[in-house]
This record gives C-alpha cells, structure tokens and sequence, in this order.
C-alpha cells in the first residue's frame, strides 16, 4: 500500500508539474495548451479515482459515491489519447476519435446500475463479467495514441523512433499488470508516458523551428551575399570593370587565408568561420569608389597629385559606406570586417599607405590579406592605363615588395600557395 500510495503521489505531482509548465511555456498555441491541461488533468483525476477504490480503506455506504467516481473514470481513462491527440496538433482526428469514445462512456453509464463492468458490494470493488469492454477501449485509446505519434513525426523533419519505443514499453509494462493481474500501476505509467509524449513532441516542434531558423538564416545569408557581390559589381563597373576582378580577388583572399590556416599563421584569428567572411566580404573592398568622379576612375593616363589625392579618399568613404549599408541588417562583428576590409586595404606594413598610416600588424588582418589579392590582380589585369602583366612577374613584385608594403607572412602564404595552383 505504501508503494501504491507514493506511485499516486508521484503521478499527482508529475502532472501538477506538466500542468503548470505548459500554462508558461510559450511555445504552444492556445488551443494546444488546452489540450495539453485537459490531459494532464484527466491523468490526475482518474490516478485520484483509481486510489480512492483501491487504498484498502472501505465503507460500503460510500458505493453509490464511487460508483459515479468509477464511471466517470472508465469514461475519461481512454478518452486522454484522444486529448493528447488533439495536444498534439491533430484537432481534425481528435473530433473525430471523440465521436467513437462518446459510446464507451453511454456503455458505461448505463451499465453501472447493472454491475456489468464493475460493482461494489459490501466488500468493495469488483470487475463484473463485462468488463473486457473497458479494457478493449483502453488498448484501443493507446493504439490510437501510438498512431497520433506517428502521423505526427510523419509532419516533422526529424523523429526519434527510440522515444516512441520507450513510450509503449512504458504504457504495456503499466497496463497490462492493471489488466491481467489486477496490479494497479496504469496510471504511474501513463503519466509517464504522458511526459514523455510532451518532451517528443516538444522536441519535434523546437528541432523543427531550428531548422526553419537555419534555413531562413541560410536564405537571409545568400541575399546579404548576393547583394554585397551586385553592388561590388556596379562599382567596378564604373571602373571598366565586369565584375571579374571581384570574382578573382575574393578567390585569392580565401586562397591566402586557406595556406595561413593550413600553415597554422595567425592561428588566433584564421578559422574556417573567418574564411567564409572574409571571402563574403572582399567584394566591398572598393565600394568607396562609388564617391570618385568617373574622370578620375575612368582616366586612361596616369593620375596627377590632386587626383591621386581625390582616388585615395575612396579607402575612408568605404569604410562609412559599409557600414551604413550593413547596419541594421547584420551584427556588429560582421560590419566590422566588411569596414575594415574596404577601409584599410591600401594601409602598407611598413606605415606609408593611406588612409590612415598605420603600420604592421595594427594593420587589420583581413586589410593586409585584401591588399595582397588587390594588388595581385591589378597587376595581372588589364585597365584603361595599362596593359595585363605576366603573372610570374606579379608574383615577384608581391616578392619583392614583402615586409614593405605587404606582411611578409602572409606574402609566403601566398606565394606558396599560388605556385600549388599553378
């Protein structure tokens, strides 16, 4: 009796717990949570019921009362699948389950008078000769139960067989010894099985919501990228470019950022997470020239003092434009690379460049990556005042100019890495 009374405890408390977790939780719908309560609820009840005829304390002037406790028992015990059913989202088939129950508790109404499925007498509870009737609803409620999962997961991307499993195995290993050997642990069982029904179905819907936020944040991604690459696009063709040297600069900052990762260079700062962001956002590189007069960019002679002078102020003005441009729309780390990049590109390791002048490795790392792949690829290139250069003699330019204008380490990187490619 002692184990009995403290397994009805348990399963009070268990679904007092559920009860009021899904009265806070905010990841169900109204409806939902309806359901859910009616469930837990009806576990309680029927748990209650079920120790109040079987506690061993009993007075055959209380039958008439437990009676009407037992019938309405036997009537809401197999009706709870249907209510997790419909807590589970399925409210089309939980109306329609409701209609085939609706007859087990006219049976068991009319036949309490009857004794047909139970009786007391003055000795207490007894199952009448009819009582298989409540135990074919019950096995045919779990079924039920057990078919609502799975058209459930049916409705998800992911499913976890294994809890289903422990669900049944649950349910069988509580039923069955209630039914056959007239051991009372349904209701413990049940009520754990409930628990779990609630986590598999709670996992369901946030495994789900992950995806479809990976999935949203993927497409979100692809429309940053597409829209950085669009607007490179449009500034390099103002500079008589098509687009190209976009395509091959971003080609050549992932190729320098791969060898210093593999070669283990600025390990602190180079994972694969800043290789995705640095080749994202290279493209911005030179969006600044969007504020250079079309005779400075488009100029086929070279540039005099004052317009070399108006050419440089891309490099700052780039920097702001980024930044406004991926305001609002993107977190700050991701501004700051893409500022950074289009900013300080044309900053030398040795601290003559522009804007600022800053030297060595005050120097952002993903600037001093940009500004070898630019410089490269201007060189190799063709422009409106000049012809394409050899890309052995580029390559020794970029050699010759390590520890001056570009960071020695990564001009290694490079150059290894360039002579793999070949």
């Amino acid at each position: 009796m002692a184990f009995y009374l403290s397994s009805i405890i348990l399963t009070e408390l268990l679904m007092l717990t559920m009860t009021i977790h899904v009265i806070r939780y905010s990841g169900f719908n109204k409806r939902q949570k309806v359901w859910f309560i009616i469930t837990f609820v009806s576990v309680m009840y029927c748990s209650l019921a079920e120790f109040c005829v079987h506690c061993g304390y009993y007075d055959p002037k209380f039958a008439i009362p437990l009676t009407v406790l037992t019938v309405l028992q036997f009537s809401i015990a197999p009706s709870m699948a249907v209510f997790f059913s419909g807590a589970l989202g399925l409210y089309r088939q939980s109306k329609a389950a409701i209609w085939f129950f609706i007859p087990h508790a006219l049976i068991e109404i009319f036949s309490a008078p009857f004794g047909l499925i139970f009786y007391f007498d003055a000795e207490g509870y007894h199952r009448g000769s009819m009582f298989i009737i409540y135990s074919a609803f019950y096995f045919a409620s779990l079924l039920y139960l057990m078919v609502s999962m799975y058209i459930v997961g049916r409705n998800f991307r992911h499913r976890d067989g294994m809890t289903i499993i422990m669900i049944i195995i649950t349910l069988i290993g509580g039923v069955l010894p209630v039914t056959f050997m007239n051991i009372h642990t349904a209701y413990i069982s049940i009520g754990m099985s409930s628990c779990l029904c609630y986590i598999y179905y709670n996992d369901l819907v946030q495994e789900d919501i992950h995806a479809e936020l990976v999935a949203h944040q993927k497409k979100m991604n692809d429309m940053q990228e597409h829209m950085i690459s669009g607007l490179a696009s449009i500034i390099e063709s103002r500079d008589l470019e098509t687009g190209e040297h976009v395509a091959r600069t971003r080609d050549y900052v992932r190729l320098i950022a791969e060898g210093a990762m593999n070669d283990g260079i600025y390990k602190d700062e180079i994972d694969k997470e800043y290789i995705s962001l640095i080749y994202t956002l290279a493209p911005m590189h030179d969006v600044g020239k969007i504020v250079v007069s079309d005779t400075i960019l488009k100029k086929p002679g070279r540039l005099t003092d004052e317009e070399y002078e108006q050419m440089k102020v891309h490099a700052a003005s780039g920097g702001v434009i980024v930044s406004k441009i991926l305001s609002g729309i993107t977190d700050e780390r991701y501004i700051k690379f893409a500022s950074d990049i289009a900013t300080y590109h044309h900053e030398r390791w040795d601290g003559t460049g522009y804007p600022s002048g800053i030297k060595g490795t005050d120097i952002p790392l993903c600037a001093r990556i940009m500004a070898i792949a630019d410089v490269y690829d201007a060189l190799i290139s063709e422009r409106c005042y000049k012809s394409p250069m050899p890309k052995d003699k580029a390559m020794e330019i970029i050699r010759s100019e390590s520890g001056t204008h570009f960071d020695p380490s990564l001009v290694r990187v490079f150059l290894k890495s360039m002579e793999k490619s070949v």
